[in-house]
């Protein structure tokens, strides 16, 4: 019962408690119930520090000495608690010893019935006294809350239980918060999957010994469930069950190296928020092997929980994660770098044995990414070569009553603002807003936007190619394009290291810098080329309009190099976005 009470309490406390930065005054009454501090971090589960009493029983109106005591730790929280009802409010009232780093609190509307610190100076000890009430429960135990730092603490340490001397049954034995497990001799089998165990592998039909692989299957075995769970990771590994694609409201399992030390707990995934870690008092049969940089547990579950709320029915099916990540080395778990992987679909583990694989970056993502790639690395490149460099050779060349070479251009260019405007809402629709999280990129994409329809606006209203300010027109033209082509290789180069589209490194680095140097490379070969047209003629003749004359002519006959150029780079540019398909197709 202390267990669950302690679950709820945590839930509790995580659904009506805000993030705050903390309370180093001691003021908490906001926590009177829970007894946990807002601190966004999950509550550590092996406490280092005691509680100790100097009786073993007491009368109404007794005062008891209450010492805390252990390692240094900035805050604190004691109360006094039925020890048959755990969860319910503090009973009784303190006095303090040392009002310089103590203070009394009311809660449940009983005064004085909590101490907390008064500031965040380092303790080892801390004594106070409590005073029984006139209607106290027979039997009262006294818990702790210990705040070592901001993100190190423990929740409700059990003391020692007193009793009334009219109280005859003998006080309940505490919970142990943690099992005794065993070790794994060996890597999984992966043989078994898709015959007798429901499994999913990243990448696809990787070996579990592999060290790039991560691997989780479900066995039936009667009335219970075998799971194991493995992969790269020196902090923890973790996989969920969701009834849809995003993270919250998620029964969760995470297995965290503690010191070389694996140890196993369920969880409850509340939105966005630190998993709640529960005792694994619901698994048997945990084992665990750290070798290699591979990280191996196992456990067994019972299909039905009826007891235990926030784990899921087996027997229903659900969207899978799988999430790996770092840990101190006291057990504390900070956020996954990567993109969780999430199967496509919803899957009954403990239905047909499957043999399946998942994706660590939502469908949306990925055809944002491929929609940008095409337009700012493909057609917007290609549409900026022709319109610098084909202008005099094709000029004499129409299509639609056009100029081929302003034609082709203007459809290339039109096509780069449509790829850009689908693909721009596509992140919105995913994330339903604005992502905090995702650094500088998505600002760099909206004023990318916003150039990208600035661009065709200001060329519907071009001047004549002989108004007196058409120049005006040509530098801004000509900047606007530029800045948004130089913003945009920023912003795929940051885009990429998203977790949201997180492709292997140094690849997505390696990638843009290739194009980059490729397309810099074709430029200066036309340039080089365009200059050597031009000293060819001046050499030949000396009158200006006999130059423009012959500048045409030699425009003309190096068409068929230009030409061959253009083919190079268009392909170049196939290859360059083939290889970008064949990654994120891998995620």
């Amino acid at each position: 019962m202390e267990l669950l009470g302690l679950a709820f309490a945590v839930w509790l406390s995580l659904r009506f408690c805000a993030p705050v930065d903390g309370y180093p005054n001691g003021k908490v009454k906001q926590a009177c119930a829970s007894m946990i501090p807002c601190h966004g971090a999950a509550p550590q589960l092996s406490p280092e520090h005691t509680i100790t009493l100097n009786v073993t029983e007491f009368k109404p109106g007794d005062s008891i000495e209450v010492n805390l005591s252990g390692p240094d730790y900035e805050g604190f929280f004691i109360q006094a608690r039925d020890a048959e009802h755990l969860d319910g409010p503090a009973v009784g009232s303190f006095t303090l010893a040392d009002q310089r780093l103590s203070q009394l609190l009311t809660c449940s509307h009983t005064k004085n019935s909590a101490v907390s610190h008064t500031s965040k100076t380092k303790k080892k000890q801390m004594k106070v006294y409590w005073i029984a009430p006139a209607d106290a429960p027979n039997r009262i135990q006294f818990l702790a809350t210990v705040v070592k730092k901001y993100k190190t603490f423990w929740v409700k340490i059990p003391g020692p239980i007193v009793s009334q001397p009219s109280a005859l049954s003998p006080a309940p034995e505490p919970i142990p918060i943690s099992q005794t497990i065993s070790h794994l001799s060996k890597p999984f089998n992966t043989s078994d999957c898709g015959s007798t165990k429901f499994c999913i592998r990243n990448p696809s039909n990787c070996d579990a010994e592999s060290v790039s692989c991560f691997f989780l299957s479900f066995q039936r075995e009667g009335s219970s469930v075998l799971i194991e769970m493995s992969g790269p990771s020196e902090g923890y590994i973790a996989f969920a069950l969701s009834h849809d694609q995003w993270m919250g409201g998620d029964d969760a399992y995470l297995c965290i190296n503690e010191d070389h030390h694996i140890r196993v707990f369920t969880a409850y995934l509340k939105g966005r928020s630190p998993p709640v870690l529960d005792s694994e008092i619901a698994l048997e049969d945990v084992s665990w092997r750290l070798a290699d940089g591979i990280l191996q547990c196992s456990f067994r579950r019972s299909i039905h929980l009826p007891a235990y709320k926030e784990r899921f029915n087996l027997h229903g099916i659900y969207y899978i994660f799988l999430a790996d990540g770092e840990a101190s080395g006291d057990g504390l778990i900070y956020k996954h770098r990567r993109q969780p992987l999430v199967t496509n679909g919803m899957y009954n583990v403990t239905g047909l044995p499957q043999d399946i694989g998942g994706s660590r970056s939502p469908l949306l993502i990925k055809v944002h990414g491929v929609l940008m790639f095409v337009a700012w690395i493909t057609t917007v490149s290609i549409g900026v070569i022709i319109a610098r460099f084909f202008k005099p050779a094709w000029s004499h060349s129409f299509l639609f009553g056009k100029e081929m070479w302003f034609q082709v251009h203007r459809v290339l260019m039109l096509t780069t603002v449509l790829l850009t405007s689908v693909s721009f809402v596509l992140p919105f629709i995913y994330r339903g807003g604005w992502n905090q999280q995702a650094g500088y990129h998505p600002y760099l994409g909206c004023t990318l936007m916003a150039l990208t329809i600035v661009q065709p606006l200001t060329a519907g209203f071009r001047p004549s190619p002989h108004a007196p300010r058409r120049w005006l027109f040509n530098w801004f033209h000509w900047s606007t394009g530029t800045t948004a082509r130089i913003l945009a290789v920023v912003t795929v180069f940051l885009g990429m290291d998203l977790p949201a589209l997180d492709l292997l490194d140094p690849w997505d680095t390696y990638t843009v810098i290739g194009f980059v140097a490729w397309h810099v490379g074709i430029d200066v070969l036309l340039e080089v080329h365009s200059y050597c047209l031009v000293r060819k003629v001046e050499l030949v003749e000396d009158d200006r309009v006999q130059i423009l004359q012959s500048l045409t002519s030699a425009e003309a006959e190096g068409r068929l190099f230009k030409q061959l150029v253009l083919t190079i780079y268009i392909c170049g540019n196939i290859g360059f976005l083939a290889a970008f398909l064949a990654a994120i197709n891998q995620i």
